[in-house]
């Protein structure tokens, strides 16, 4: 039995769970491919999970898990229905989630949940790309919620998501607003975003209106925000929200009806044509991937700690491999 090093969580807990360990190398199924990892993205459902989950994942969480979902690496194997891609294949893409995570050397996953990687990215860059990518193309998208000359506000607009979110609503003709702290005011700027607004020293809700599509990247779950968001709507608006697992109550859908607008909850699509489009963009220079910390699988729980802590500017990666 041919096996890799992976890290795993046999129990739910902090930080301390998190344990390197061997595991059979896995088989693809029929419509799988194998992948060699070079780089996993360290994202907050990780850490969500290692915690037990939510309500949303718990249902659906059996230990062992393998953590990861973001996969960077070359395909060593395709399955027998496999037609896109070949071995030798530089991929970036998601794994099959929870179980065949990608915090490990190799992975398995749908081959209709990868694509070629983006050229002008090394493995460490696309590794920060496909799970925060396809949930920001998914809430901007897959309504077609966002489209050329609207105005459009983000929340959370410098988290993994949120700087995606910016930059295809950039990428498509819109005029993007987005909220941030202080810290990251600059970075918001250097992203594109054609305004930006410092929620520690201004209240959005004071500044603003008849704004179009109101997109929530932040992870903030608190209803409260959202009022003040949908107030900020024009009639026949867009509220948008990334937040699945917290859905809108009565008072926000009280709000979101008096002002006739939508308001939508879309969970993330691993679409293989979406992941094509984005790496077209990236290609194109019309986005780029900030990187903000690349940890070996032995500082795992130091990633995810700095993960948890939250406001972070850029993606956290995990590095499998030496490139």
């Amino acid at each position: 039995m041919k096996v890799m090093k992976v890290i795993r969580i046999n129990s739910f807990g902090g930080p301390e769970v998190l344990q390197i360990e061997e595991a059979a190398i896995p088989v693809p199924a029929s419509d799988e491919i194998l992948v060699e990892v070079y780089a996993s993205g360290i994202n907050p459902a990780d850490w969500i999970v290692r915690r037990g989950g939510n309500e949303f994942l718990r249902p659906y969480l059996k230990l062992p898990i393998i953590l990861g979902m973001d996969a960077a690496g070359i395909v060593v194997e395709v399955g027998s229905a496999v037609t896109r891609f070949k071995k030798g294949d530089q991929v970036y893409g998601l794994t099959n989630f929870p179980g065949d995570g990608s915090y490990a050397e190799y992975c398995v996953g749908k081959a209709s949940q990868f694509a070629l990687k983006p050229k002008s990215l090394n493995f460490i860059q696309a590794a920060g790309v496909p799970l925060v990518s396809l949930t920001a193309w998914t809430a901007l998208f897959a309504e077609e919620s966002v489209k050329a000359g609207q105005r459009v506000l983000i929340q959370g607009a410098t988290g993994g998501v949120g700087s995606f979110a910016v930059q295809f609503a950039r990428a498509k003709g819109a005029y993007v607003i987005g909220v941030t702290s202080t810290d990251n005011v600059e970075y918001l700027k250097q992203l594109g975003a054609d305004e930006v607004i410092d929620y520690m020293s201004q209240n959005f809700e004071e500044l603003l209106s008849d704004i179009d599509v109101v997109v929530e990247a932040s992870s903030l779950r608190n209803s409260s925000e959202r009022l003040k968001a949908i107030s900020v709507l024009k009639i026949g608006g867009t509220f948008v929200s990334v937040n699945v697992d917290f859905p809108a109550d009565q008072q926000v859908l009280s709000a979101l009806n008096s002002k006739q607008a939508k308001g939508e909850f879309p969970a993330y699509q691993p679409r293989q044509v979406w992941l094509e489009e984005i790496a077209g963009l990236i290609d194109n220079g019309e986005v780029s991937v900030v990187i903000n910390e690349v940890f070996p699988m032995e500082k795992i729980a130091d990633a995810h700690r700095k993960s948890e802590s939250g406001n972070i500017a850029g993606k956290l990666i995990l590095k499998i491999k030496e490139i």
